[in-house]
C-alpha cells in the first residue's frame, strides 16, 4: 500500500476525474488476460487483487492497478474484485502520459509501487525456492 499521504495525494488527484466505474461488493473490475488500455485509481471502497487464484494485494483508497497495460498494452495480469462497493478512477493512457509529464510526485508513486509489487515477487519465489529445498 502507499503511505498515507502518497494514497491522499493520489485521491485528490483523481477526485474529480469524471470517468468513473463503480462495481458492487464481489464484482470483478477486470479478469486476468482480459485486454486493457485503462487503470483505475480506487477512491472509495476494498478491492483485493489475485493472480492464478492467489491473493497478491489488498487495494484500499489511494491504491491504483492495471497501470502495466496502459504502459505497455499487455493483458491484465490479474483479477480485482471488490470486497465492498467501489469506485475507481478510470486513466487512459492519453491521461497516464499527461500526468507522467506534469505531475512528477504522480510518476514518483507509480515507482515506488511497482518497487514494492517486484519486491514482493522476489521474495515470493525466493520463499517457494527455499520450500522446495528443505
Amino acid at each position: 500500500m502507499f503511505q498515507d499521504s502518497n494514497a491522499k495525494l493520489l485521491q485528490e488527484l483523481f477526485r474529480k476525474n469524471p470517468k468513473r466505474v463503480e462495481i458492487k461488493s464481489g464484482e470483478t473490475l477486470f479478469r486476468e488476460g482480459d485486454p486493457g488500455d485503462v487503470m483505475y485509481v480506487l477512491l472509495e471502497g476494498a478491492a483485493a487483487v489475485t493472480i492464478g487464484g492467489v491473493l497478491f494485494e489488498e487495494l484500499s483508497p489511494g491504491s491504483f492497478v492495471g497501470e502495466m497495460s496502459v504502459v505497455d498494452s499487455s493483458p491484465r495480469f490479474g483479477t480485482v474484485t471488490a470486497h465492498t462497493p467501489c469506485k475507481f478512477a478510470v486513466v487512459n493512457r492519453e491521461h497516464f502520459r499527461f500526468l507522467v509529464q506534469e505531475v512528477p510526485d504522480f510518476s514518483l508513486e507509480v515507482m515506488r509501487i511497482l518497487i514494492k509489487r517486484l519486491k514482493q515477487c522476489d521474495l515470493r519465489v525466493v520463499h517457494a525456492a527455499s520450500a522446495t529445498r528443505k
